[in-house]
């Protein structure tokens, strides 16, 4: 992570779980969180993508611990929380990234099949794997779910991060980040044709696709103490791309 500005240590001693964090968004977010301080869990499903990440992070000097979990397998995701407690005895920051995009189809022309599986992934398992996460998560501790600027166009925010702020509080915090476009392989369907990253590009004030690092920079700050006094909110991280209705 090459950043001109000094990182400070706000995750010293503490435990940090990342799903789907083996590339992208997520990897960048566990780089960011052990870079200042923290005991990095980090997870896919794939146990090569994990050994790489794992060696990758190792390499800067970040303590990882690696899992496989596919987060719509019940055992495996008991398995992150179980080996996680194991290991270092309990979990201070969750940070929900796994989700899946299988269709650009509009929502009238999405295949039932598909709807099952975004609801499966993107909703349900990370209420699932929260369940098994809250019984350790420490008085202080923080929660930030990876959403995306689509949530808020065209479609409304769904209110789930408000519920489970509620259900939390105060022990726990509970955030959302929604990215604006980054060129990433989950959305390389956007960004791999010139025209339309164009046209992204230009639709943001700051004229350019964010970063995985602006992304992990986001996250950090709601996970961190420095945020201790928000929760149940969705920061847009965007470059300006109009949000909000």
């Amino acid at each position: 992570m090459e950043k001109s500005h000094k990182i400070g240590r706000r995750f010293e001693g503490k435990v940090a779980i990342v799903t789907a964090s083996t590339q992208g968004i997520g990897f960048s977010i566990a780089e960011r969180l052990g870079i200042e301080g923290a005991s990095v869990v980090i997870s896919s499903r794939k146990q090569k993508n994990v050994d790489d990440a794992v060696e990758k992070l190792r390499g800067k000097g970040i303590e990882t611990f690696g899992i496989v979990c596919h987060v719509s397998n019940a055992q495996q995701r008991k398995n992150l929380i179980d080996k996680t407690v194991q290991k270092y005895g309990k979990i201070d920051v969750f940070i929900s990234n796994a989700a899946v995009n299988p269709s650009v189809d509009s929502i009238l022309e999405t295949q039932e099949s598909v709807l099952d599986k975004l609801w499966e992934v993107n909703v349900k398992a990370s209420i699932l794997v929260l369940q098994d996460a809250a019984p350790h998560m420490t008085k202080g501790s923080s929660v930030v779910f990876i959403s995306s600027i689509t949530a808020f166009r065209p479609d409304p925010a769904v209110a789930m991060y408000g519920a489970l702020a509620a259900q939390m509080a105060p022990n726990t915090r509970v955030n959302c980040v929604a990215p604006g476009f980054v060129p990433t392989h989950f959305a390389d369907f956007l960004t791999r044709d010139a025209a339309i990253k164009q046209q992204l590009e230009d639709n943001t004030l700051l004229k350019r696709l964010g970063t995985t690092e602006d992304m992990a920079a986001a996250t950090a700050f709601l996970a961190s103490d420095d945020a201790s006094y928000i929760t149940g909110e969705t920061l847009v991280v965007a470059g300006g791309t109009q949000s909000r209705l």
